[in-house]
């Protein structure tokens, strides 16, 4: 089994970064890394990928943004070698953007059918071979120094030849926002669970009676990552939703009947991932992108600096 391709979701229009999303795709929004550099964020997802020994990246995008995402790189690239003539970083990072226009293809979906209409928009660029399954409006932000959350996942898949998810230990109050799953522990394995049964974003009663995972701490529920690596299979589940006539293909009902028909894990990855899309979302993901790279003391002192104004202002 090897896992050479990746799939980017990256199709929704983000309405709740109004008005931002309105001119600019969310996945093109400025973030600093943790290299110190700023990059658009589907550059950091890409990133991540290659970093993991990814090699091809197939973005799938809505109606007229392919063109949008290649005129955009290239102007990034552009910029980078005419505003900053003769620096190394400079050369560097329009190599990286090279790199990366020339390992992306662009795949429209052109009706908004839901999460897994448009995973599935990608099974021709992905031809039968398992793949990593990502969302352009999440980063990730590994604790381990060696290892970034994507590798830490494939390395799991390509040890059991197997799909895996990576889920997080996520406070009760938090679960209604993601997919929560629960699961047997693996043998011998810290963090490995067999999948059970899967729930699309339950209510807490919901998952009192049916998704509790023995051995997590009071309170807390298995909830997806925002990361996968599939196998196949999963497109011929996701064409019966379409054969049907679903107007919402929803992924979590066909991960739900993958772990019925083959073995599938999920692996609780050292480390965060953070929701562009949510309220403070962007902010809260370059605070630890900050903290996580080059620019952590920096970063730190604007963060005790704003506390410090904050607390003067209170006290007036």
């Amino acid at each position: 089994m090897k896992v050479k391709k990746a799939v980017i979701t990256a199709a929704a229009r983000g309405e709740r970064l109004y008005p931002v999303a309105d001119t600019v795709q969310k996945a093109m929004l400025p973030v600093v890394d943790i290299d110190g550099l700023s990059k658009p964020v589907i550059q950091i997802i890409a990133e991540e990928a290659f970093a993991s020994g990814i090699e091809e990246i197939c973005i799938v995008c809505a109606p007229g943004d392919g063109p949008r995402y290649k005129e955009a790189f290239s102007s990034l690239r552009n910029n980078l070698i005419e505003s900053f003539k003769n620096t190394d970083w400079a050369r560097e990072e329009a190599d990286k953007v090279d790199h990366l226009r020339n390992q992306i293809q662009f795949i429209e979906q052109t009706e908004p059918l839901g999460y897994g209409h448009a995973v599935f928009c990608a099974r021709e660029f992905i031809n039968d071979e398992p793949f990593l399954l990502l969302l352009g409006d999440h980063l990730y932000v590994s604790n381990l120094t060696d290892r970034r959350c994507a590798s830490q996942l494939i390395n799991l898949a390509l040890q059991e030849e197997c799909a895996v998810s990576a889920v997080n230990p996520t406070i009760e109050h938090q679960i209604h926002r993601y997919g929560t799953l629960t699961g047997k522990h693996a043998p011998n394995q810290t963090g490995v669970y067999q999948i059970d049964k899967i729930i699309e974003k339950p209510s807490l009663s919901l998952a009192e009676l049916e998704l509790q995972t023995p051995g997590l701490r009071i309170g807390y529920y298995l909830c997806f990552f925002g990361m996968h690596v599939l196998t196949p299979a999963i497109f011929g589940i996701l064409e019966k939703q379409i054969a049907e006539g679903s107007q919402n293909i929803q992924l979590t009902t066909a991960l739900q009947e993958l772990a019925s028909t083959e073995k599938y894990l999920a692996l609780e990855v050292k480390g965060n991932r953070y929701d562009l899309s949510k309220r403070q979302g962007l902010m809260q993901a370059q605070i630890a992108l900050g903290l996580a790279g080059q620019a952590h003391d920096e970063t730190l002192t604007s963060l005790v600096e704003l506390l410090a104004e904050a607390n003067q202002r209170k006290q007036k």
